[in-house]
This record gives structure tokens, C-alpha cells and sequence, in this order.
């Protein structure tokens, strides 16, 4: 079969495109003939080595694919040939086949094409747990999302729009904010890309309270960091929740904790690979959740670009370079 592989660690210009030995089939796992795979940010840490999670080399990166089961392996319930899913991998899944656990695997709904199940789960799922499990988000409260036009940015526009909460999308173009509000989203705010001084980010906190009548925002959703971090948690409401989703700005933001006290306020940390992992009941409610949302309409992912397998590292670059709206899919047959 053929697949994108990391042999050495680097950018994505580094990964070649190899034919492999196909996976064999083996007792409690699946086998997966896969049609569309999605770039997440983890793909872009894991080739470079900056990921906490580390496969040994050689290694296909997509920790998330959609496509059809092709074999099955003895003690497997739940599962036929033929099934459509969407594979929660980790790694692997730029690639033609992929063997997985079948505890990672959700069935697609009939109405759901392959490109957009590739794109919905680690997505969605992250966004679904961060504001339901970790920040109790209520109906009427203000929602701040930074880096709102990406893909974990995007589903918490919809998200938060679809529990209720004012939904404010924060970015770095116009272009971007536009997409946010074909998405949901009440308010939008321009901030500058890349590196802000002390004035670019004491506006950054003026213009947020501004949006939010001057209380500052409810719940903070923020997988951006960096720079943008403290200005974010000083316009943060009293008692309001700060959502540590991850650090695409590329720095760990050191925060004053008394900014935490004079707030009243809970900085959360949110970890959806681990969540599903230690609570998989509740995860599985949560995806049921997810899946009717979608099918209400609620939910539409939105996929701004589609590469063929060969091609799958300009893919990677494309987010790498915070170029991506949404989703960013690597097709890697046709539906």
C-alpha cells in the first residue's frame, strides 16, 4: 500500500511517499480500507518531535481517518465487513490501510460523506468536552474563542452557538472572521498574527470587554496561546472559565496566578485524547451527542482544502502556516 511516512524528524517537506507493506490482521483489531484523512495540529508537534505522544520511526502521521472495514479479527463484536467508520487512531492514517483497535472506531450516519467524518470527531469531540464537561457553559453566557477560524476554533463557534452562549470569534483576518460568522458566530475580533507588545495586548483586553458590555468574557476557549493568553484571562469575567486547548502560537504562556485570584476565576485544562481514554461511557454519550447535532443540522463542518495522499505533506503546511479554515483532508481514494 502506499503511505505518507515521517523517517526522520522535520517539517513536512521532510515525509516521503513509500510504498509499504500492507497490515496483516490480527486477533481484537480491525482492519480499515481508508478513503479520507484529516490534518490535525498534533500532526504538525509529531513530525517535528514536539509532541508529547511519540511513535518510533518510521511512522505514517493522521491521528484521524474515515473509511470502510475490510477485515476483522477473532473476539471483535460490534463491528461487520463493510461498515463505514471514522478510525480515532492517533497516527497512521496517511496511509492507504490501517489496522486499529475497534475501541476506536465510531459508525458514520448514512447522511455523513467520508471527507467530512474524516474532519468531525477530534475536532468536534475536543470542542464538545472543553465547553459541556470542562467549562459548564450555560445558555446567555458569553463565549470568547481564539483562533476561532481553525478547525477546533470553528467547531466551537457552532458549538457554543448551538448551547446557547453569545459567541465572540477572535482572528487574525477578515477573511477568516467572515468564515466565522457563515459559522454562528454574533461577534467577531481582529487581532494581529504573530508576536503583540504590551499595547497591541492591553487592546486585545480592552476590546474584548468592550464586546461583553465590560464584564468580560464567560468561558474563554482558547488553543492558541502564546501572546494572546494573558490578555485573554485578564478580560475574563468574574468567575469565568479559561480553556487551555493547546499552544498553536508555538510558546507556553507563563500567566500571573494572580490574575486567577482576582478574577474569581478557574483556568481549565482541557485533554480530550485523555478524557475519552479514562471515561469512555462519557465520551461515547458525548459523540451521540455530536452525531445528533449534525444530523439536526446543527453542526457543518467546514473543509477548506482536499489533497490527494501524495500530496499530503503540502497539507500538513497549510495548517503548519495557520493557512487553514476548518478542516484541512487528505482524500486518499475516491468515495
Amino acid at each position: 500500500m502506499k503511505a505518507l511516512l515521517c523517517k526522520e524528524y522535520g517539517p513536512p517537506e521532510s515525509l516521503s511517499y513509500e510504498e509499504i507493506d500492507d497490515p496483516e490482521i490480527k486477533d481484537g483489531h480491525v482492519l480499515v480500507d481508508i478513503y479520507s484523512a484529516s490534518v490535525n495540529f498534533p500532526d504538525v508537534l509529531m513530525i517535528e518531535d514536539k509532541y508529547q505522544f511519540k511513535p518510533p520511526l518510521p511512522f505514517s502521521p493522521g491521528g484521524e481517518s474515515s473509511g470502510i472495514i475490510t477485515e476483522i479479527g477473532a473476539g471483535v463484536s460490534g463491528f461487520n465487513v463493510g461498515d463505514r467508520v471514522i478510525a480515532s487512531s492517533g497516527v497512521g492514517s496517511f496511509a492507504e490501510k490501517i489496522l486499529v483497535d475497534p475501541g476506536s472506531l465510531t459508525a458514520i450516519p448514512k447522511s455523513m460523506d467520508h471527507n467530512t467524518a474524516s474532519a468531525f470527531l477530534m475536532t468536534y469531540g475536543t470542542s464538545h468536552y472543553a465547553l459541556k464537561d470542562r467549562a459548564d457553559i450555560k445558555e446567555g453566557e458569553s463565549l470568547l474563542v481564539l483562533g476561532a477560524a481553525g478547525g477546533v476554533g470553528l467547531a466551537a463557534v457552532e458549538l457554543g452557538k448551538a448551547m446557547g452562549a453569545t459567541v465572540i470569534a477572535a482572528a487574525s483576518s477578515e477573511e477568516k472572521l467572515k468564515t466565522c460568522i457563515e459559522h454562528g458566530a454574533d461577534k467577531t475580533l481582529l487581532y494581529p498574527s504573530g508576536n503583540m507588545d504590551r499595547n497591541q495586548q492591553k487592546k486585545l483586553s480592552d476590546e474584548i470587554k468592550e464586546l461583553t458590555d465590560g464584564n468580560g468574557a464567560d468561558v474563554i476557549y482558547d488553543p492558541v496561546g502564546g501572546d494572546y493568553a494573558e490578555p485573554a484571562l485578564r478580560a475574563t469575567a468574574w468567575e469565568g472559565r479559561y480553556l487551555v486547548i493547546g499552544f498553536a502560537a508555538g510558546d507556553i504562556p507563563k500567566i500571573p496566578l494572580n490574575l486567577a485570584l482576582l478574577k474569581s476565576c478557574q483556568i481549565v485544562g482541557v485533554f480530550w485524547g485523555a478524557f475519552k481514554g479514562r471515561e469512555p461511557d462519557a465520551h461515547n454519550t458525548n459523540v451521540d451527542e455530536l452525531l445528533l447535532m449534525y444530523e439536526k443540522g446543527l453542526l457543518k463542518p467546514h473543509i477548506s482544502s482536499v489533497y490527494n495522499l501524495e500530496d499530503g505533506a503540502k497539507a500538513i503546511r497549510d495548517l503548519a502556516d495557520r493557512k487553514a479554515k476548518g478542516k484541512v483532508v487528505v482524500q486518499v481514494r475516491a468515495e
